[in-house]
């Protein structure tokens, strides 16, 4: 599974070109989920350029209401309508300027689920965390809280990004033992949780995903694909990375 992060790029005209290009370039029957996670103005337009095709639609966050008055928020029921399929959560931008939390990452992944929207959950460590040694300590707070009171059976519905803070944005990405390790901590959190259902969660990587270093990552067992951010506002790039995880998925 690949997703790109589009963030505050990109105008609606500029994203639905994109798009179209974007789906020239994928394959009808691809071995790799590609999602696309455009701004909320355009996200019309791209499920418009994409219909038809084999690439996923998703937003960048929502409220947890079906309506109310909630000036200027986005709910789920607007995502689904718009053509959305799935929807970010907790992104550490979000967490960052925004003031997410743990608790309102649960009530949204709640709402993404009743409203049959995967909801892709974006979990990770500060520096000053890492460098503490609570590393673990940060991810099983983030999981046990973001995904407290989910529905048993739900689970299978439900995608992990792991997007330690320290590299993201800054060109630094975590070793690949340092990925394996947290991966492997998230999934035994998750399996302790969702049980019978933890084994189908996706649990993807991002930050500072790039060509160069997506090799390295689309190796790694405990890896199910990853989270993009600048390297998706590029053809040429996101494809790099989407073939690296073709490939995989072909044995090669």
């Amino acid at each position: 599974m690949v997703v790109g992060n589009w963030k505050m790029y990109k105008t609606a005209t500029e994203a639905e070109s994109f798009a179209r290009d974007l789906s020239r370039e994928i394959s009808a029957q691809p071995g790799v989920e590609v999602w696309i996670a455009p701004s909320f103005a355009s996200l019309v337009p791209v499920a418009r350029a994409i219909r038809g095709t084999k690439i996923g639609l998703a937003a960048q966050d929502l409220f947890w209401e079906a309506e109310g008055a909630y000036t200027g928020e986005v709910s789920p029921a607007h995502l689904a309508e718009a053509g959305c399929g799935g929807v970010l959560i907790g992104h550490s931008e979000r967490r960052r300027y925004f003031n997410e939390t743990d608790e309102t990452v649960s009530r949204k992944t709640a709402a993404a689920l009743r409203h049959r929207l995967v909801p892709i959950v974006c979990v990770g460590e500060t520096l000053e965390e890492r460098e503490s040694g609570k590393t673990t300590e940060r991810l099983e707070s983030q999981i046990g809280r973001g995904l407290e009171g989910i529905p048993a059976g739900e689970g299978k519905s439900i995608v992990i990004a792991y997007e330690p803070v320290w590299a993201i944005g800054t060109g630094r990405v975590a070793t690949t033992a340092q990925v394996a390790e947290s991966h492997r901590l998230i999934r035994k959190r998750i399996s302790d949780m969702l049980s019978d259902t933890a084994d189908g969660v996706p649990i993807l990587y991002g930050g500072s995903v790039t060509p160069e270093n997506v090799g390295e990552l689309s190796k790694l067992d405990e890896v199910d694909g990853v989270l993009v951010g600048g390297a998706s506002l590029k053809i040429e790039s996101f494809m790099k990375i989407v073939r690296a995880f073709e490939r995989r998925a072909a044995g090669e």
